[in-house]
Order: structure tokens, then C-alpha cells, then sequence
């Protein structure tokens, strides 16, 4: 996080570190995540989508240190956090402020728009049969205008690997693992 602070993005401030390094304490952020918003402002979405892209693009140009691990399989060296979406976005006073580090590497930047598509596609959306609908709808809608700030067929070359990837955490029902295999197979068809 520091670095990509030393390179001007917005990350929160790290205070202070515990002496054996497993502990962070870090500045409070005022605000609500990007997802809440979007959530109550549907006809907003271009400029939260536009936000967040920017912030992709931003993270991007920053070197990935040779101390980050390389994400599965990426050859590159942009600095990724491969969980870059609208619920690690905090809409301080300030701007976007970029939370939730714990999956940083470095590698190609594709690589970081593909693990968003996937995220941002299989997530569950709980909720009755017609606002899960409509959540459904809106939740495609941007995921497709996300997608369209980006070179779709070069992204889509690094969906199956991030997909591979992703379906190894443990945190990821299996609902939201039915859809990002969906999600793979409908790419390279």
C-alpha cells in the first residue's frame, strides 16, 4: 500500500505496523463503499464505472515491486490487486479511496481487469426472486460498460487462467464457482 501511495494512488495510511508484521493499523476512511451508491443510484452507474476503470488504469502504471509475488501465471509487471472492484472502493470526502490489499502481485494488467470481470460477475446477490432479477440486469450492465474500457479480446485470453485461479479460494461458494466456470466456457466460444 505504501508504494502505491509513493506513486500517488489513494490508498489509505498506514500508521502503524506490529513488530512481527501481521498487524496493520490504518487511517479510517469516512464513506461508504462504491457498492452502496450504485446499489441506490442505478442511472449513476457510467460514473462509477468510469471511476472505476480509472482506478485499474491508475494501479496499472504502477511498477510492481520485485518483493510482490507474481500473479498465477502473468508475465508483466504491473502492480495488480486482483480484487479491485466496487466493495474495495471507498468514496471518502477525499475521492475513491482503494481498500483491501490482501491479493496484491505483480504481472500483466489484464490479468487484474479479468479477476474483476469474474468477481463482479459470479457474485451472489441475495435477495427475493424480483429484486434479484433486476439486481441480475444491473449487475451485467456493468460488468459490460467495466468491460468496454478495456481490449475485450485481450482480456478474454486471460479469463480461463484467472477463472482456474480464482476457483481455488475457499472463500468462493459453489454457486459463485458454477458461474465463473459458465463465465470461462462462454469466453472461448
Amino acid at each position: 500500500m505504501e508504494h502505491a501511495r509513493s506513486h500517488g494512488y489513494p490508498v489509505p495510511v498506514v500508521e502503524d505496523i506490529s513488530a512481527d508484521g501481521t498487524q496493520l493499523v490504518m487511517e479510517r476512511i469516512s464513506g461508504p463503499s462504491m457498492f452502496t451508491p450504485l446499489a441506490r443510484q442505478p442511472w449513476a452507474m457510467k460514473k462509477y464505472v468510469a471511476i472505476l476503470a480509472g482506478l485499474h488504469d491508475r494501479l496499472h502504471e504502477i511498477p510492481g515491486p520485485d518483493w510482490l509475488p507474481r500473479a498465477p501465471g502473468s508475465p508483466g509487471d504491473a502492480m495488480l490487486h486482483l480484487d479491485l472492484n466496487q466493495l474495495n472502493v471507498m468514496l471518502s470526502p477525499r475521492g475513491p479511496v482503494v481498500i483491501d490489499w490482501a491479493n496484491v502481485a505483480r504481472g500483466c494488467a489484464t490479468v487484474d481487469v479479468a479477476a474483476t470481470w469474474v468477481l463482479l460477475a459470479a457474485a451472489g446477490i441475495p435477495s427475493g426472486r424480483a429484486t434479484a432479477t433486476l439486481l441480475r440486469r444491473l449487475r451485467a450492465a456493468f460488468v459490460h460498460a467495466f468491460l468496454a474500457h478495456f481490449d475485450l479480446d485481450v482480456v478474454r485470453c486471460e479469463l480461463s487462467a484467472t477463472v482456474d485461479w480464482k476457483l481455488r479460494d475457499p472463500n468462493m461458494t459453489v454457486a459463485e464457482q458454477q458461474v465463473m466456470r459458465r463465465l470461462a466456457a462462454a469466453a472461448h466460444s
